[in-house]
């Protein structure tokens, strides 16, 4: 899985700049393989992000602005949707990315699977437990019945 981030090289807007090095930036960080597409020198890269950005996610002039970012060809989301992902400790989540091993999204799956194989396990026991206190109370019935039936 590649993901994609649609640029513009020569953008006059210094907020767009601002935003693409910050998006750039942190996949750098994390070390994550993404690929950067130009769409000021590239009309395919422009066409195919503009026809690939869900509508409902299109601002109201209808041109999404860079940075835009995807997973292939799965949207993930532009620039604030993934500084939120970022602010919520979900940046892999947002890229439909596995967390890396060691991370603290991979520790907390882990920690859920203990948590669910534990409660699992105590289920198992508590079962069990019935089952043998059932078996018990029906040892005891039958004695009493043969008892019964000696006397």
């Amino acid at each position: 899985m590649v993901i994609k981030v649609f640029l513009a090289s020569s953008s006059g807007s210094t907020a767009i700049k601002k935003k693409q090095q910050d998006v750039v930036g942190f996949l750098e960080a994390l070390k994550v393989d993404y690929t950067q597409l130009d769409i000021a020198c590239n009309e395919e890269n422009r066409m195919w992000m503009r026809q690939n950005v869900p509508v409902d996610k299109k601002p109201t002039n209808g041109i999404p602005l860079p940075p835009q970012i995807f997973n292939e060809d799965s949207y993930c989301g532009d620039y604030d949707t993934f500084f939120d992902a970022k602010e919520d400790n979900s940046v892999y989540a947002f890229l439909g990315l596995p967390p890396p091993p060691g991370s603290k999204a991979n520790a907390q799956e882990e920690d859920e699977q203990e948590e669910a194989d534990e409660d699992r396990d105590e289920e198992a026991e508590v079962q069990e437990d019935e089952e043998e206190e059932e078996e018990e109370e029906e040892e005891e019935d039958m004695e009493e019945t043969q008892e019964e039936e000696a006397e």
